[in-house]
């Protein structure tokens, strides 16, 4: 899906900022840190920072599929959850008690779309998983990382629940009655394992914000850099190469086709090497 907005909004006009803080080449992404396992009790869960911003992601089963699914539905679901926490934003954010707002419905709608377009649901089979994403500490590029680290918490869940039976093969799933007789389902070999997860996850898919700050091109915007930005893009791509998002703004000023194509190949850069980063952080991570 492409959103591309170019507008001038002099009455609505970011607040800028000094550009000083930003201690980086305008084509160097920010620091990466993840912490697998951050919670004892979800399927998965990880700490993901990106520069300052920091998301908690854990993954959950659900006791059953949505209740609008066929009763006898064969694929699964992925639902994704996000909030910024109080104490996430340098005056304290209320929370939605009364259920999530536009930006944030927006904002979940994105991350389990993006997800949904990595995994395979009839692979995956009737299962429900639910990805929380919670914002600790917002300093730009929240819902870009909350994509690129709900896809690392969402493998390491698929991988946990083939390990433990719980997704099968499709040729391989018990029949109801066959689970009423007690069938019991044979554990895949390691190499069937690894097989089946990439059959249920082919792709792995990530997030990174762009954007034209004083006439250059920057990767991987934080809050100085997005509030001086005059265009900035949020882009989410599959590590096949497709795109699930291109979401561009001129925020104080139209932009050119020649730099839409730049913040695109800027973007692309910088999310295959996300895609490099998802891949080594769960190398050996079961």
């Amino acid at each position: 899906m492409i959103h591309s907005q170019a507008c001038f909004r002099a009455a609505m006009s970011k607040m800028k900022t000094d550009l000083g803080s930003a201690n980086r080449e305008n084509h160097e992404m920010r620091e990466i840190e993840v912490k697998l396992d951050f919670t004892p009790n979800a399927l998965s869960s990880l700490l993901y920072c990106q520069g300052k911003t920091q998301v908690l992601v854990c993954v959950t089963k659900a006791p059953s599929l949505p209740r609008w699914f066929p009763r006898d539905a064969e694929r699964g679901w992925i639902h994704a959850e996000y909030s910024l926490l109080p104490g996430s934003t340098d005056t304290r954010f209320r929370r939605e008690r009364n259920g999530a707002k536009g930006r944030t419905m927006e904002i979940e709608r994105l991350v389990a779309r993006s997800l949904r377009g990595a995994i395979d649901l009839e692979q995956l089979g009737p299962l429900a998983l639910t990805v929380d994403c919670d914002i600790l500490n917002a300093d730009g590029g929240t819902r870009c990382a909350s994509i690129t680290a709900a896809n690392i918490a969402l493998r390491l869940a698929i991988r946990r629940l083939i390990s433990s039976g719980d997704c099968t093969p499709k040729e391989n799933r018990p029949t109801k009655e066959e689970i009423r007789k007690g069938a019991k389902i044979e554990p895949l070999t390691p190499d069937e394992a690894a097989s089946h997860e990439r059959s249920v996850m082919p792709h792995d898919v990530a997030a990174l914000s762009v954007g034209m700050v004083d006439g250059q091109v920057w990767t991987d915007l934080d809050y100085v850099l997005d509030s001086n930005a005059d265009v900035d893009m949020n882009v989410v791509m599959t590590s096949s190469g497709d795109f699930v998002e291109v979401q561009g703004t001129g925020e104080e000023a139209t932009f050119s086709r020649s730099e839409l194509e730049s913040l695109i190949d800027a973007a692309e850069t910088g999310i295959s090497k996300l895609h490099r980063l998802q891949q080594e952080t769960l190398s050996d991570a079961r």
